[in-house]
């Protein structure tokens, strides 16, 4: 019998996990596949929701864990961060000698694991390229589009953009988007059959779910990260207005995190607002659930573009991180106008849920990708015509 193939996934923060969970299983659970899993960055720190722990809940063997982020959250402390990356991770791939890397999306850190592959010729797999947001994230994931080999994109408008980048198109699939396979599920059984207070604790108000409620994820955006706090104030002092009983997410380790997070700190101290709940992570499974019996996602998380649009969860989406990233009807856009966001919030909690979209794949994203790695040839060098 022949050898199994070793991939190596690392996984660097906390939503990188619910975009790759399923590529995971499937490459785990394939006869012709062996799964090696480095857990890096903020997915390993408390302070942002410890993701490594639901990895290792999940039944995943971790091979190694890199410890590799700065503290500062500012443009510095990326660029080191990242710098540290390459360094730890070439000599972790030296170790695992792996036949294939697997990075994912656009985090800063991502174009890491990428260098630490590239330079060693060891076969660079990327997912989710091909797509525009308009900030450092959409440099980074087109930097690790021109260093991977194989490519899985989430949408023919993706595929098309990685081709006029001069990809292989033999080495460019049109796989959908993994994170759609747990939305998948989730709409199969899509009851809130846990107590979110009980099972994840959170800081705040506790109240009741029977009137439903609103969920925010606002994350600093890199290019604009001096106006961080001042940004979520805004949507604060909103959600506050409302009085809607509010799930809060703080935000990713980016530049700015600190500005979004003393702003959280610092209003909630002050007003100390009762219908509003705070958490750091939830498991994938259950953050969708949190979302499909919700009234509404806030913020600027690109789950409301992916997951919510499978979903048809209404969604208001705020400022520029999203910026040109292909979306749903289920998405309004305001900018961070305290006008504009109430309006957007009071007009998607009036909305059916029924605009529903198939744009990022239809929920078997992470068998394709199995299948396809188990198969496909490997290279090292890529012949490109421009």
């Amino acid at each position: 019998m022949a050898e199994k193939r070793k991939i190596c996934a690392v996984i660097t923060a906390r939503p990188s996990y619910s975009r790759v969970k399923t590529v995971l299983q499937a490459i785990k659970a394939h006869p012709k596949l062996e799964l090696q899993l480095v857990v890096a960055g903020s997915a390993l720190l408390d302070r942002y929701g410890t993701a490594v722990n639901f990895i290792e809940k999940d039944g995943f063997t971790i091979n190694d864990k890199v410890f590799m982020v700065l503290e500062g959250e500012n443009k510095t402390a990326m660029a080191k961060t990242t710098g540290l990356g390459v360094m730890e991770l070439a000599n972790v791939f030296y170790n695992l000698q792996p036949d294939a890397v697997l990075t994912i999306a656009d985090r800063f850190e991502t174009i890491a694991t990428s260098i630490a592959a590239a330079y060693q010729n060891i076969p660079l797999i990327h997912l989710q390229g091909g797509e525009v947001t308009g900030n450092i994230d959409e440099k980074v994931r087109h930097a690790n589009t021109k260093l991977a080999d194989i490519h899985f994109v989430t949408s023919e408008d993706a595929r098309e953009r990685v081709l006029k980048m001069g990809e292989d198109e033999a080495y460019v699939f049109n796989t959908g988007c993994p994170s759609i396979d747990i939305a998948s599920e989730v709409q199969k059984s899509p009851k809130l059959d846990y107590n979110p207070f009980e099972k994840y604790g959170g800081v705040g108000g506790t109240f009741s779910l029977d009137e439903g409620y609103l969920v925010v994820m606002q994350h600093p955006v890199t290019t604009e990260y001096d106006a961080a706090k001042n940004d979520v104030l805004k949507t604060l002092r909103i959600i506050d207005e409302l009085k809607i009983p509010t799930f809060w997410f703080w935000p990713n380790v980016d530049a700015g995190a600190d500005g979004t997070s003393n702003g959280i700190r610092s209003y909630r101290e002050k007003n100390n607002p009762k219908h509003i709940r705070f958490f750091k992570n939830m498991e994938p499974f259950d953050f969708l659930k949190l979302l499909v019996n919700g009234k509404c996602l806030v913020g600027n998380s690109s789950v409301g573009i992916r997951e919510c649009s499978y979903l048809g969860v209404p969604v208001v989406n705020i400022g520029t991180r999203q910026n040109r990233r292909l979306r749903g009807e289920n998405v309004i856009d305001v900018a961070y106008d305290e006008i504009e966001i109430k309006k957007a919030i009071e007009m998607q909690i009036a909305t059916p849920k029924n605009k529903k979209s198939f744009v990022y794949g239809s929920g078997d994203s992470g068998i394709k990708i199995a299948n396809i790695l188990a198969d496909i040839p490997l290279r090292f060098h890529k012949t490109i015509t421009y």
